[in-house]
């Protein structure tokens, strides 16, 4: 239900635009995000967009990284600029539709230093 794309290879101080989207019918989405996870850690919250709120950042990535939604489409992107080693993980999209948590297939982003 979510497809996540736009992941790959790119050297540090780079950038990359990740996509998500949603597809289904179902009334509202209460938040979108983007997590990320490393060979043997957590998954761990990158960037929120809850619906009627101002979004929300890990620290390692404010003022690099960008989340943005488009609700007409069902859609959310991260914008990640300057990007580090550190960054480098399988990112996942998440979507909370009417309290139920969905997941996309995660994206590999892998930042060469």
């Amino acid at each position: 239900q979510l497809q996540a794309s736009g992941g790959g290879l790119v050297q540090a101080g780079g950038s990359l635009r990740l996509s998500c989207v949603a597809s289904g019918s179902f009334f509202s989405i209460n938040s979108m995000a983007w997590y990320r996870q490393t060979p043997g850690k957590q998954r761990e919250l990158v960037a929120v967009d809850r619906t009627g709120a101002r979004p929300n950042y890990a620290d390692p990535v404010k003022g690099r990284f960008t989340i943005s939604r488009d609700n007409t489409k069902n859609m959310v992107w991260l914008q990640m600029n300057s990007l580090i080693a550190e960054d480098t993980a399988v990112y996942y999209c998440n979507a909370n539709i009417r309290s139920t948590y969905y997941w996309g297939q995660g994206t590999q982003v892998t930042v060469s230093s």
